[in-house]
């Protein structure tokens, strides 16, 4: 029998090797990453197949919390005080507008819905909150920009926080309603104060602790300086019973304000940001219960409809006030629809303090929670998209791999390694472009729409693609690399074509050209395939000619089998 340490290390390495195996099919299915994981630990966990329990989740703890303080940081770091200003100068009135409408609906609804009215008050409240890590990663996965990217970030910090501070605030009216006060009320909110500005003052001596030493340390203990830090700030915070939360965005703010190496910083971390929040996603997606989600019954579904409404609408009409560009009301409430991290320790703060009443509200929340974190990422990504704001690399799934061919490739290199050849001395110094070229190709017509154009990339492996007219003759090119960071701007699909976006093919193949001359011609492309054109009719396309077909033919004239220079 395994002993439970042991246990845990198998526990994570399922949950590793399941979220990798399952991160590819994200491009083909067209969902963030994040939503992948989740379910994937939902699918190992208790409410499904059980084969990983939440007792083992619990070990994992400290890495789940590093995590949260890494993307927290992160989020911090990207507001130095002159950019800050300008933003949340913008953002305040859609902040207070969305949080009045949620904190209203969800109290009012639930209150009429026959919850009882501290408990509704508590609900609306935690409505508040925005999932940190859910929002931020799904953003940084689609390398978003733009101003439902910004405001996003900037509500997700705004909203944390006072949905932290007005549930210390709901308990002291609870308590004092029931006069259940330990202490008097100036001291309670004495002792609120203390604890904040705490929190504030531990994370900004991080940051300049952070500012003032990454300088002085030598690159390859930088990383270990910044690890140190954060994991030293995450325990004192443990200790001294303060918020986490404000603590990592004050430690982002300090530094993105006092270093000029912040992106450095920030790359640094993302070396461990990256494994870390897999690990988080894939554990929180185990502890999703969904028999909590069957017992929140009616007041668990009008919280997710009445919460999702908040957001939406009372951005929508402040944004219509404030005469904000047409997008910011149509999805910035979509891309801050996330709840998770801080409502569901805010849930157990009010079970330990009030077990009756707080019970019931953790069972909703606990419950809910299932549904925003698998939704909500599919939302933020669906927000930025729709928004303009996704470069077309990550908007649409496209890759070069191709799964038999890459087993070809590994079998062909092992036999290599053994002094076989699994080209069996095939003479290749007569061979012309006919006789490797490709003729199953799908070229793309000069008249169609850039949906159409993304289609075929969608499909396709390759990252070069030929453009004919209607009557099949070719008229240039258009490259992938060129494309991928562009905005996938959904409102200008019908309007860009094909040939607003081609270049001219400069360097053609006749069917009659030899091998070696393809093999030049690459040796100055950086295209991976190229076309091949008639001489008799002029200019019709006939196929392509593939890089990697010529450099198979051709690598196994290379002493050893090397690949060919």
């Amino acid at each position: 029998m395994l002993d439970l340490e042991a246990q845990v290390v198998l526990t994570l390495g399922l949950l590793l090797a399941a979220a990798f195996f399952a991160g590819g099919l994200a491009g083909l299915l067209r969902l963030p990453r994040v939503t992948i994981y989740l379910l994937v630990g939902l699918l190992l966990g208790p409410s499904v197949l059980g084969t990983v329990p939440r007792e083992h989740v619990l070990v994992l703890e400290p890495l789940r919390n590093l995590a949260i303080a890494l993307v927290l940081f992160h989020l911090g770091c990207q507001f130095p005080l002159a950019r800050a200003k300008s933003i949340f100068r913008k953002v305040t009135r859609l902040s207070l507008g969305e949080m009045a409408a949620t904190f209203a609906l969800v109290f009012i609804g639930l209150w009429l819905l026959g919850a009882g009215w501290e408990a509704a008050l508590l609900l609306g409240t935690m409505a508040l909150a925005t999932a940190p890590a859910t929002t931020i990663l799904v953003l940084k996965e689609t390398e978003s920009e733009g101003t439902i990217t910004d405001y996003a970030q900037a509500l997700v910090a705004i909203n944390n926080l006072v949905a932290i501070v007005a549930f210390e605030f709901v308990f002291l009216a609870i308590a004092f309603s029931r006069n259940a006060l330990d202490s008097s009320l100036a001291v309670q909110l004495g002792g609120l104060a203390r604890d904040l500005l705490g929190s504030l003052g531990l994370g900004v001596g991080a940051g300049l602790m952070v500012s003032y030493c990454y300088a002085l340390v030598a690159p390859k203990n930088r990383l270990v300086l910044l690890a140190a830090v954060t994991i030293l700030l995450l325990g004192l915070c443990e200790i001294l019973d303060t918020s986490s939360m404000l603590a990592f965005l004050a430690m982002g703010v300090a530094t993105a304000n006092t270093s000029y190496s912040t992106r450095q910083i920030l790359a640094e971390l993302d070396r461990l940001t990256g494994l870390l929040c897999v690990v988080f996603f894939v554990t929180s997606g185990v502890e999703l219960n969904l028999d909590a989600l069957a017992k929140a019954g009616l007041i668990g579904t009008a919280y997710i409809v009445l919460r999702s409404a908040g957001k939406y609408f009372g951005i929508y009409a402040t944004a219509g006030r404030q005469r904000e560009q047409p997008v910011v009301g149509r999805w910035l409430g979509a891309a801050i629809v996330a709840q998770a991290g801080a409502a569901i320790a805010l849930a157990a703060i009010a079970k330990e303090r009030f077990p009756i009443m707080g019970g019931e509200v953790q069972t909703i929340i606990l419950g809910t929670v299932a549904f925003f974190e698998i939704a909500g990422p599919i939302l933020i990504r669906q927000a930025v998209l729709r928004a303009g704001e996704v470069p077309l690399a990550y908007a649409f799934p496209h890759t070069g791999v191709d799964l038999l061919e890459q087993a070809r490739t590994v079998w062909n290199r092992a036999l290599l390694a053994f002094g076989l050849d699994p080209w069996h001395r095939r003479e290749t110094a007569d061979l012309t472009v006919r006789e490797i070229m490709r003729k199953n190709v799908h070229p793309i017509v000069e008249s169609w729409t850039f949906e159409e154009i993304l289609s075929v990339i969608e499909h396709s492996r390759d990252h070069t693609y030929p453009v004919v007219n209607a009557q099949g003759e070719l008229t240039g090119l258009i490259r992938y690399r060129e494309l991928s960071q562009a905005l996938a701007d959904h409102s200008l699909g019908p309007l860009v074509r094909a040939e607003d976006v081609m270049t001219s093919a400069k360097k053609t193949f006749y069917p009659d050209d030899l091998v070696s001359k393809a093999r030049q011609t690459f040796n100055t492309s950086k295209d991976d395939c190229l076309p091949v054109v008639s001489r008799d009719p002029p200019g019709q396309l006939l196929g392509v000619i593939r890089r990697r077909d010529v450099l198979r033919l051709l690598i196994r004239r290379q002493p050893g089998g090397g690949a060919p220079s």
